[in-house]
C-alpha cells in the first residue's frame, strides 16, 4: 500500500535516518527526549516505531505530547516548520479557566502564572455606553488568563526539548496509511505486540526530515496540523462531512507597543463596525477593527487605525477617553469563518484542534477547544494503555463534538451580536442592541455569556 500525499499522489515508503540539530530532539538522541521504540536501520533508511505519532507542534500537539509523556506513553511530534517559525506565530491570547487548570496540572504553567494576567471580566460597549460582565460572581469563581498562545507554545517546546517526548522540527509529513482498522493490537502502551506482527494494517507516517525521507510506524496517529494539514485529508471524503459558515467581514489586527489604558478586554458594538481592545502584556496592546473582506492592511495607516479605534470605542460617559498610542509593530487582516469536520476519528487516525474545527475569534475559543480535545484524547489513550479498552477512543469524536458545537454556537452568536453585517437593516441593528441591553440588565443572560466565555468544565 502506498501512502497518500495531500495532493492524492503516492509517496515513497523508503526512509532515511533523521539528522538531529541543536533546536530539536532526534529519535535516536539519548538525551532531551524519549526515543521511539523498535528503530531499524538499513543503510541510510530508517523506520522507527512509537505508540502515538502526533502531526503538528502547535498547542494541541505539544500539550498532547506533554500529557502522554506524563502518563508514560511513548509519542513523537512531527512539525514541518522550524522552531523559530513555530515560536513566532501570533495567535489567540485568552485562556479559559479550564485551560489554565490543565496547564497547571501538566506542570506547564510556571511562566504563565508568573507573567500572565488574570482577568475577572470583560466590558461590553454599545449604544455609546458600557457594561462590565463580572465572571467570578456569575460563574462561581471562574476567570480567564491573558497569556498569548505564542508563549504557551514556547513553554511547551522548552519543556519537551529539555526531557520530554521526541519533537522533530522541519519534518514535513507527506502522507499516512494503515489507519483504517478500528483497533490497535492487544492491550496497550509499552506492552503491545510488535506492530508488524498484528493482522491489522500498521498506522504509518511518511515524512521528510531536513530533506531526508523517513518512516514512523505507530498504534495511533493524531492530526494536530490544522486546516491545511495532511491528517484531515487522510479521512476519505466519502465518510467526511464538513459544515461551514463564512462571514462578510474580517478583522484588521494590530500589535502595538503601547500600554493598555483598560484593565480588561473591551468588546464594542458600533454603527461604524466592531472593535476589540485586548492586550498581550502590561506594555503591549492587541487591537482589532472590523473591516470588509479583501481589505489590504496597507490601506490603513497607523493614524487611521488609532482614530477609528477611538471612534468605535467611545462612550458618552467619558468623552475624553482615548487609547494610549505607540509604535505599531504588526498589522494583518484575519478572515473569519466557522468550520467543523465530522467525524474526528477515522480508524486509528484522530483529529484535534484546527484540523477538526475552526471558530471565529470573537468568543476566544480556538486554542481552548484544542486543549479540550487533547485532554479528552489523552484520557482515552491512557485508558487504552492501562486496560486495553477502546471505549473512550470509540467515543472520542462524539464526546468532543458536543463541546465543539457548543463553542461554535457561542462564537457564532457573539460574532453576529457585535458585528455590523454590510447588508444589515436598521431592524436587525435594533435587535442587536436589544440583546446587548438584556445582557446588561439580566443576571441570567450575563451568566450565560460568562459561563461560555470562561469555559465549560471538561467532563471526566
Amino acid at each position: 500500500m502506498h501512502a497518500t500525499s495531500p495532493n492524492g499522489s503516492a509517496s515513497p515508503t523508503g526512509s532515511t535516518s533523521p539528522n538531529g540539530s541543536a533546536s530539536q530532539a532526534s529519535p535516536s538522541s539519548p538525551a532531551g527526549s524519549a526515543s521511539p521504540t523498535g528503530s531499524t536501520n538499513h543503510g541510510r533508511h530508517t523506520t522507527h516505531h512509537t505508540t502515538v505519532a502526533i502531526i503538528g507542534a502547535g498547542p494541541a500537539g505539544l500539550l498532547l505530547a506533554r500529557l502522554l509523556d506524563n502518563a508514560g506513553i511513548d509519542c513523537v511530534v512531527l512539525e514541518r516548520r522550524d522552531r523559530a517559525y513555530v515560536e513566532q506565530r501570533q495567535r489567540a491570547g485568552i485562556l479559559e479557566q479550564t485551560t489554565v487548570d490543565v496547564l497547571r496540572a501538566a506542570g506547564a504553567a510556571e511562566r504563565m502564572d508568573r507573567e500572565g494576567m488574570p482577568h475577572d471580566g470583560i466590558e461590553l460597549r454599545f449604544d455609546r455606553r458600557s457594561h462590565r460582565i463580572d465572571f467570578p460572581s456569575l460563574t462561581g469563581g471562574r476567570r480567564v488568563m491573558v497569556y498569548a498562545q505564542t508563549e504557551v507554545v514556547k513553554d511547551l517546546i522548552a519543556q519537551q526539548l529539555a526531557g520530554g517526548a521526541t519533537l522533530l522540527f522541519e519534518a514535513e509529513v507527506e502522507g499516512v496509511e494503515g489507519v483504517e482498522g478500528a483497533g490497535a493490537g492487544e492491550g496497550g502502551g509499552r506492552g503491545l505486540k510488535d506492530a508488524h506482527q498484528t493482522s491489522a494494517p500498521t498506522p504509518t507516517v511518511h515524512y521528510r526530515h531536513q530533506g531526508h525521507p523517513a518512516t514512523l510506524t505507530c498504534e495511533y496517529i493524531v492530526g494536530c496540523d490544522g486546516f491545511h494539514g495532511v491528517a484531515r485529508n487522510a479521512v476519505p471524503a466519502a465518510v467526511r462531512t464538513t459544515y461551514e459558515r463564512t462571514y462578510p467581514y474580517s478583522w484588521l489586527g494590530i500589535l502595538a507597543e503601547a500600554p493598555p489604558v483598560y484593565d480588561e478586554l473591551i468588546y464594542a458594538h458600533s454603527p461604524r463596525g466592531f472593535a476589540l481592545a485586548s492586550m498581550r502584556s502590561p506594555a503591549v496592546s492587541r487591537l482589532y477593527l472590523q473591516v470588509p473582506n479583501g481589505t489590504d492592511p496597507a490601506e490603513w495607516s497607523d493614524a487611521r487605525v488609532w482614530e477609528e479605534l477611538d471612534a468605535r470605542l467611545a462612550t458618552d460617559a467619558d468623552h475624553g477617553w482615548k487609547l494610549e498610542r505607540g509604535p505599531v509593530v504588526a498589522k494583518s487582516v484575519l478572515p473569519m469563518r466557522s468550520w467543523v469536520t465530522e467525524p474526528m476519528r477515522y480508524g486509528r487516525l484522530l483529529l484535534a484542534g484546527d484540523a477538526a474545527h475552526i471558530v471565529p475569534p470573537t468568543g476566544a475559543k480556538g486554542l481552548n477547544l484544542a486543549v479540550a480535545d487533547v485532554v479528552t484524547l489523552s484520557r482515552a489513550l491512557v485508558q487504552w494503555q492501562v486496560t486495553g479498552s477502546t471505549e473512550r477512543l470509540d467515543a472520542y469524536s462524539e464526546t468532543c463534538l458536543r463541546r465543539v458545537w457548543r463553542a461554535e454556537h457561542f462564537s457564532y452568536s457573539m460574532t453576529g451580536l457585535l458585528h455590523a453585517d454590510p447588508a444589515q437593516s436598521p431592524f436587525e441593528t435594533r435587535l442587536q442592541l436589544a440583546q446587548l441591553d438584556r445582557i446588561s440588565q439580566s443576571r441570567h443572560a450575563a451568566a450565560e455569556l460568562a459561563e461560555n466565555y470562561t469555559g465549560l468544565p471538561i467532563k471526566p
